[in-house]
């Protein structure tokens, strides 16, 4: 196998010539044993060193006492021992120039002060000499291509010879024993299966980066939960597109980071797991939910030459699993769009007049009596540019029901030879369908699957997947009013900031003294809004600290008391900077525009439903801080209030391309500084088409 690799540490554990087992024993269950066993059984080609203090030879393998007794430079060693032994073992590996090391054992930095200690000795060791450490408590790794079973689990790494295959990455090794077993049942060909553990001195980011330069991996699926190098992740999604590989993610769990949560809207709808989501998604990853999609969109990756898109068309024979279908596609996001008209007309000419052209397309039990309907049906919809994937859903019911419309559903494929994927689906999970036609499927680069839901779902992550943009936006400039500023930005010094960016802001004056008040309102026009403004009074609203539609200077003069008053009681001692006082503005749709530099994953933006309802609602959407403005567009209509925008009940339409624009504008801003911790623009008021949108109020957060 040729493999470039710009990672040779990481090369030489997973394709290792040398192999140490420390703690090897003739125990039957016993880890050193499970691993030895393992190597034998595979026909492992390297050197194979034994580590036993107690026995001269095992298995007719001679045995070392102690690890300096190895020759230099073994590439790697197992170190199938307890945990209180591991350290002193790891040093010894480095001393003797050992590349990479395997630590089964548990109990380090999951186990308390000292493990966590030690787990941090590990690392230390590893990055003075250059040595790979995987694990601890982890599973150890199975290369598949090379033979290479470095595992305590009973491991058969033969397989078919060629094909395309699976790289499986898994900080559980539990889970990453089931999905290779899965992934086997698939018959899926694997090429590398490492279980990452507690990451001491190496991550999933490493294998990562390792797997997808090999070119016979199409496919990684991952179980992580937690990123320990998020940006460098994003960076290998982006590798991994230029290859033309995908990657499958399942992450089951938040970040176990806590930090604490900051003031503003922003802050707490965009947290951890939902930035991940959002980044990993935009990055072209297929972020899956469960065990069963992340086996189920693998499958489908693996086998088919290109990858789903857009709507699907589905050939059945039956109206209620028509029926079925056209509920359930409809509440996972799977699109299943009409017929063009060049398909109806094909189809009509091939079908009995009695049977209905449509989407989903029901042969009813004709096709028992015509299995010639099966290509024709097929092959119309396979020459439709609105369906990016085709899905067979056939009843089986038993061996010669298979006998009668398989071998059809088969040549069909072969003679069609498809350019889209092409999904098959048993609607009777159970049935017996005999191992040939599943194989003669497979070897189509046809998936198939016990059930049609399990089909649709899988579909559906695939279709949704964005694709990457991977911008190179400049950092853009930085404001000057932000310049010398840290802490948090009241709103009058935070819309001086928004007002450079070139953000549409009502007209207003920040003001200290009634006299100053009425001398603005005076210059801008009744009606006012007046605004306390403190560093320290993030959430004017709660405390009395905004006073809405004062018509004339005697209400004004009474509005400005009433503030006052309202701060005094509700925040006794504090300090206002002054007030912002501002011309009341049309009403519009309000939306929220928030960012923040998360520490982890660095700039992201947050769109979403504004006013008291961003919270109430929940209804955002997390976007990557270096998207175009066309790209915001489409992330606008999939807010769930789109409709709001999009001229509801007679509503004239909004003007989304001027709210694209701020919330391109506060996306150059979160980039132009790493210093913002969060902005908060809330609300956004949104106006009729070509009429504009504006920015009624602001908070921004320095480190």
């Amino acid at each position: 196998m040729s493999l470039s690799n710009p990672n040779p540490a990481i090369a030489r554990l997973l394709r290792p010539r040398s192999v140490a087992i420390v703690g090897a024993s003739p125990t039957a269950g016993a880890l050193g044993n499970s691993v030895l066993q393992n190597l034998l059984r595979a026909g492992y080609a390297g050197d194979i060193h034994l580590i036993n203090p107690k026995r001269s030879e095992i298995n007719g393998l001679p045995c070392l006492a102690s690890i300096e007794q190895l020759p230099q430079d073994v590439d790697c060693a197992v170190l199938a021992i307890p945990q209180a032994a591991v350290l002193d073992a790891v040093r010894a590996c480095a001393q003797r120039g050992v590349g990479g090391v395997v630590i089964f054992s548990a109990g380090f930095a999951e186990g308390g002060e000292a493990g966590r200690a030690e787990q941090a000795e590990i690392a230390r060791i590893a990055r003075a000499h250059g040595m790979v450490v995987e694990g601890p408590n982890c599973l150890g790794f199975i290369n598949y291509l090379d033979k290479v079973p470095l595992s305590f689990v009973m491991t058969d790494v033969q397989q078919a010879a060629s094909g395309p295959t699976v790289a499986v990455i898994s900080q559980s090794g539990a889970m990453a024993a089931v999905l290779g077993v899965s992934l086997a049942a698939h018959a899926l060909r694997m090429s590398y299966s490492v279980s990452t553990g507690n990451e001491a001195a190496s991550g999933v980011e490493d294998y990562l980066g390792f797997v997808l330069e090999d070119p016979e991996v199409r496919v990684v699926s991952m179980i992580v939960e937690q990123f320990r190098q998020p940006k460098r992740f994003l960076q290998l999604a982006q590798r991994a597109h230029q290859l033309g590989k995908s990657i499958v993610l399942l992450h089951p769990g938040r970040s176990s980071a806590a930090r604490e949560s900051a003031a503003t809207h922003t802050g707490a709808m965009a947290g951890d797991y939902a930035v991940m989501r959002a980044l990993v998604s935009h990055a072209g990853v297929s972020l899956v939910d469960s065990l069963e999609e992340l086996i189920d969109v693998t499958d489908i990756a693996s086998r088919c030459a290109s990858l789903p898109r857009g709507g699907c068309g589905v050939l059945t024979e039956s109206g209620a699993f028509k029926a079925l279908t056209l509920d359930l596609c409809e509440a996972i996001g799977l699109p299943l769009p009409a017929c063009a008209e060049h398909t109806h007309q094909a189809l009509r000419a091939a079908l009995p007049a009695f049977i209905p052209v449509s989407n989903p397309m029901d042969l009813t039990a004709q096709a028992l009596v015509d299995p010639e309907l099966y290509r024709h049906s097929l092959a119309a919809l396979l020459a439709d540019e609105a369906f990016g994937s085709v899905m067979l859903g056939i009843i089986l019911t038993d061996q010669a029901t298979c006998d009668l419309k398989l071998p059809s559903v088969i040549a069909a494929i072969r003679q069609l030879q498809p350019q889209k994927p092409v999904i098959f689906a048993g609607l009777d999970e159970g049935a017996a369908m005999p191992q040939a036609y599943l194989d003669e499927l497979r070897a189509l680069g046809v998936p198939c699957f016990p059930t049609a839901e399990r089909a649709f779902r899988a579909l559906a992550k695939l279709s949704q997947r964005s694709e990457p943009t991977f911008s190179a936006a400049s950092q853009g400039l930085r404001p000057k009013a932000l310049q010398e500023a840290s802490g948090v930005i009241a709103e009058y010094r935070a819309k001086a900031v928004l007002a450079e960016l070139g953000i549409k802001l009502p007209r207003g004056r920040f003001v200290r003294s009634l006299d100053e008040a009425q001398a603005a309102a005076l210059a801008i026009g009744f009606p006012v809004v007046l605004k306390a403004q403190s560093a320290d009074l993030s959430h004017k609203s709660d405390a009395g600290g905004v006073i809405l539609n004062l018509a004339d200077p005697a209400q004004l003069a009474r509005g400005w008391q009433r503030l006052h008053d309202n701060i005094a009681n509700a925040r006794p001692g504090l300090v206002l900077d002054g007030v912002l006082l501002e011309a009341m503005g049309a009403r519009g749709t309000e939306l929220i525009v928030g960012a923040r530099n998360d520490p982890d994953w660095g700039p992201v933006v947050l769109l979403g439903m504004g006013g008291v309802m961003a919270e109430l609602l929940h209804d955002v959407r997390i976007l990557p801080a270096d998207l175009p403005v066309a790209r915001i567009l489409e992330e606008l209509l999939q807010l769930k209030c789109a409709p709001l925008l999009c001229g509801f009940r007679g509503e004239a339409p909004a003007d989304l391309q001027a709210t694209a624009e701020i919330v391109a504008k506060i996306a150059q801003l979160v980039r132009s500084d790493s210093r913002i911790r969060e902005i908060d623009v809330n609300p956004v008021v949104v106006y009729a088409k070509d009429q504009g949108a504006i920015a009624l109020d602001a908070l921004i957060y320095m480190d």
